[in-house]
Order: C-alpha cells, then structure tokens, then sequence
C-alpha cells in the first residue's frame, strides 16, 4: 500500500506515490536555496510546496526509500536495485506550470560542438567528414549562450543543459553500430545543428511553443519544419505509454548501452539531474530533478513515483552542471534564488550586484529557460 504526500499537493502537480510506512515523513532541506511557502517544519516527502513570489512553480523532496514497494519491484529486468546509499540520499524536484510558463532551449558558446565526440568506434568514424554530420563548427551562425536581453526580464528560471559532445556518442550497444555512433542531436530557433538521431531521448518545443518529449523516431523528421527548440541526451529514463504515467526504458539498468557515464573515478552512482513530463487532471509540468547521489535507476524510481510519462537525464557529477536557478522582481530588483547553495558559485559578483549565470553573462554550456507566457519568442 502506498499513501499519497501532504494536503500542499491539491494545489499544483500530482504528489509523489509514497510508501505508507514513510508517509508524512518530513525532510529537513540542507542547502536548498529555494523560498519555499510553508516548510517551516520541513517538506513532508512527495508534497509540492510553492515558490514564494514566483507563481507557477513548486519544490518536492524525496528518499527514494520512500518510493512504494509496489514501483521498486516492478521492471526490474530494466532497472538495477538501489544500494543503501542512493536509497537514503535527498533528491529535489521542481515543477515548472506550462499553462504558465514557456519553455526555451540555447546553446553555449562552445557546447555542445559539432565535430565528432571521440566515443565512436572507428567504424563508425568517417576521417573524411568534419562530424558526424560532414561539419565541425556552427560558423557562421552565432551562439550566444545567453537568454536574449528582451527576454530576461520576463525569465523566470534558467537551468543547465546535457552533455558535451565529448560524451554525446555511444560506444557500446545497438545505438554504437549505427547513425555514426548516435551522436545527440539539438537544435535552437529552428537552426538544426546536429541532426535528431532515433532511439535517443529527446525534449522538444514546437513553434506555437507547446513542449513534448519522446524516443526520437526517423518519422518523426515529418515535424522538424515545426520545431523551435529540441536537445537530445542519451536514452529514456521513463518511456511513453499510450495511457498513464510512463514506464522505465529498457536500458535504465545498463551502464555501457545507456550510455549513462559516470563519476571522475568510474562509479555509476553520483550527483546527477535529469527532466520529465507529467499531466495532472487537466495541468502539464515539467520538471526539473536534482539527485545527489544515483544511479539512473535510482533516477528512473524516483520519476516513476511522481507519475511521470516521460523522462530522460541531463548533466552529472557537479553543482556547476546540475545548476538550477530561479528569479523573481522585488521592489525593482532582480532576486535570484539557487536551488543549491553552492550553485551561487558559478555566478559572477560585482559589488553588491550578482549577475547569474545565462542571465548575466554569455556561458560556454547549453541551458533551458522559462519565461512568463506574456511574452513571444
């Protein structure tokens, strides 16, 4: 039996599913940057707690201990068993309203690149093209890593993309043999850059600014002419069902066909962010995980009890790459709140002015943003 998290969750997303012995445990945020309304005692796991002062968007804490047996001994033929450390480790959701937010996608000054990432086997590497798709560089198109000037005073949240190119190939595993090793593909206001490559994860906006994502299908080239944005990270967390939350992809449990890296020294479980989808009652959200010590399979538990139809991972291994932050106009200036701590680091200071990071100043990394649904891209 599972009991659903907290009276707070009959405003916003759909709580987490937790397991009954867990239910109305409350975790005490450590360096969780976030105003969050009504976590004076702690946010009580799988409960969504609004943002003050930034309407439509919520915060959720999790243990995946807290995930209901019912998931945990579900598809394990894709999914690993968690170890006692990532079972016991506090992971951060944050929820995103699409009825009011947008969704946009911009590359860095430098990353991802164009050239080939060095994963490839040498089948698949063509010494006669420049990349896998026969160039190496986006010259002559400009990339600015920084939300547009006209856009950031309507910008309410920025955080940091996937992969580089380095690590945008595989090597092992179906996905190694074809397509030139599968490079991940992206594009940014309807530029392609690198092409969309099937079987791989991907998030999408469409030019009337409605968001999706799926398993990237050839077919699915049909709608390219339509797309504003889309990013492409490796393989699905969580896949589509034609009905209801999602299921985990079948190569959540393998580390060489995922694709899925590691840490510095080689070891699967590490700090690690990813993005999913999920409808409740007539609402969309997307959201924003931060996980501070998994595995993909712990990442993929931890969506499943949230309810999510679709999920995939987005960067790893340091608070640089897992930075989320959020912003909000008070009495004339610009308020940024981090959602960890150390992530106020990567931002530069002047003075007594903060000037963050993809809103202040151009970075050499791809980042989503969102913005209120007032303004047009």
């Amino acid at each position: 039996m599972s009991a659903s998290a907290g009276a707070l969750s009959a405003v916003g997303p759909a709580p987490a599913r937790i397991d009954s012995a867990q239910s109305g445990t409350a975790i005490i945020p450590e360096h969780l940057e976030l105003d969050v309304a009504g976590a004076e005692r702690g946010l009580a796991m799988g409960a969504w707690y609004p943002v003050n002062h930034i309407p439509g968007v919520y915060v959720s804490a999790i243990r995946p201990v807290a995930v209901p047996e019912s998931i945990l001994s579900s598809f394990r033929d894709r999914v690993a068993t968690l170890d006692g450390v990532e079972t016991n480790a506090v992971d951060y959701l944050v929820a995103f309203d699409l009825a009011q937010l947008e969704l946009g996608f911009s590359l860095g000054t430098d990353h991802p690149r164009l050239d080939w990432s060095g994963r490839e086997s040498p089948s698949m590497h063509d010494e006669q093209l420049a990349g896998p798709d026969g160039i190496g560089t986006s010259s002559p198109l400009a990339r600015t890593g920084i939300v547009s000037p006209a856009l950031t005073a309507h910008t309410v949240a920025t955080f940091a993309g996937g992969f580089k190119r380095e690590h945008s190939a595989f090597r092992y595993g179906d996905l190694a043999r074809q397509n030139h090793g599968s490079h991940y593909g992206f594009l940014e206001q309807g530029a392609v850059f690198s092409k969309l490559q099937p079987g791989l994860a991907t998030v999408y906006i469409l030019e009337d600014g409605s968001v999706g994502m799926k398993t990237w299908e050839r077919q699915d080239d049909a709608i390219l002419p339509r797309l504003r944005h889309a990013r492409q990270n490796g393989v699905p967390l969580i896949e589509r069902m034609e009905v209801g939350p999602g299921i985990p992809g079948p190569l959540v449990g393998q580390w060489g066909a995922g694709n899925w890296s590691g840490s510095a020294d080689e070891k699967l479980r590490t700090l690690r962010s990813g993005l999913c989808l999920q409808t409740a009652g007539m609402q969309r959200f997307l959201i924003y995980g931060y996980f501070s010590t998994a595995t993909p399979s712990a990442m993929a538990r931890v969506f499943q009890a949230y309810g999510c139809e679709y999920a995939m991972h987005l960067d790893m291994n340091a608070l640089e790459h897992t930075y989320l932050a959020l912003y909000s106009r008070q009495a004339g200036r610009l308020v940024v709140q981090h959602l960890i701590e150390g992530m106020r680091e990567v931002d530069r200071k002047g003075g007594n002015q903060l000037a963050p990071r993809f809103l202040g100043f151009p970075d050499d990394r791809d980042f989503f943003y969102l913005l209120r649904k007032t303004t047009i891209q």
